[in-house]
């Protein structure tokens, strides 16, 4: 295993908003996806900050072949304006791999040989799903064999609060246990990825889907351990049918109408309670945006981690 170095990551006392939306290729975007991006983007553009697009294809088999493209251009015919080039995490595994040998160097990784049919056998069920009982923690295999790599996690809570939602926590070892940020296949999890992409951008907040919620405490852990500062964080309620199904690609959501952006992106802005007046919907584009940023407001959004979706 090659010598620990530390990862950079973009420092400054007092840094600039910095916010960002990051979509995995695995099929256009949706309504729930457009609410997430345009949350995050009419918070940055009202505080005078910056915007990125990240494309989180670091599960590659997920990887669907030219969704990323669809994506862009969606992200284009509704108006969003991003900073910069459109990071690929496929393309920082070196990034990742520097992040995982510091943790090596703390020994706060082991290799993991469970199939998933032994923690299913031995492990409890918890919220979060099986609670991964530590077999292998104290009698781990060859960091360079073919393994999963587990983190080891402190049994004690992690807090934060969120914008929205309020004092959130949650202890890792009791709800969770030591969790995967190398995967048996070579992949990095994405646990591991998205901590070191926001450091490296520098991303300041974080605003996306309630969904995300659980991962948050997992995260911050990770930030911790590798020395990178913490963003803040706002989770939206999601968007859900009158069946309590999430709209997502996984369940056949519709693609967004790139043709017609005006109603959806309306929408959206109602979804998240930013009231938008009704005249707004025969008008432009600009128009809209324009008014989407000049009275937007955090406060406005329901402080639910779900809410009934009326399509446009």
């Amino acid at each position: 295993m090659a010598a620990s170095r530390p990862v950079p990551f973009m420092s400054d006392p007092s840094p600039p908003y910095r916010g960002r939306f990051a979509p995995s290729p695995s099929g256009p975007l949706h309504f729930g996806s457009l609410i997430a991006a345009t949350a995050s983007y009419c918070q940055a553009r009202q505080q005078q900050g910056q915007w990125y697009v990240r494309i989180e294809d670091v599960d590659e088999p997920r990887t669907v072949a030219g969704a990323d493209s669809l994506i862009l251009h969606a992200l284009e015919a509704f108006g969003f304006q991003w900073q910069g080039e459109v990071v690929y995490q496929s393309r920082r595994k070196a990034l990742y791999q520097d992040a995982l040998h510091s943790l090596i160097a703390q020994n706060k990784v082991y290799a993991c040989d469970c199939s998933r049919q032994q923690i299913r056998q031995s492990a409890q069920s918890g919220e979060l799903g099986y609670i991964y009982p530590g077999h292998c923690r104290n009698n781990p295999a060859s960091l360079d064999g073919e393994y999963a790599l587990r983190l080891r996690v402190d049994n004690k809570p992690v807090f934060f609060e969120d914008t929205i939602l309020g004092h959130q926590q949650q202890n890792l070892a009791e709800e969770l246990g030591d969790f995967v940020i190398r995967r048996r296949d070579g992949l990095f999890a994405y646990q591991l990825a998205v901590v070191v992409d926001d450091a490296l951008q520098g991303i300041t907040d974080i605003i996306r889907g309630a969904d995300l919620l659980d991962s948050t405490p997992r995260q911050i852990y990770l930030q911790r351990l590798l020395g990178y500062p913490t963003p803040s964080y706002a989770h939206l309620p999601l968007a859900i049918n009158a069946r309590g199904i999430k709209l997502s690609k996984k369940a056949g959501a519709a693609a967004i109408n790139i043709n017609n952006p005006v109603p959806e992106l309306f929408a959206s802005l109602q979804f998240l309670g930013q009231q938008p007046p009704n005249a707004l919907q025969q008008g432009d584009l600009h128009s809209l945006w324009q008014w989407a940023i000049e009275h937007w407001s955090l406060e406005k959004i329901p402080a639910e981690k779900q809410q009934l979706f009326a399509a446009p």
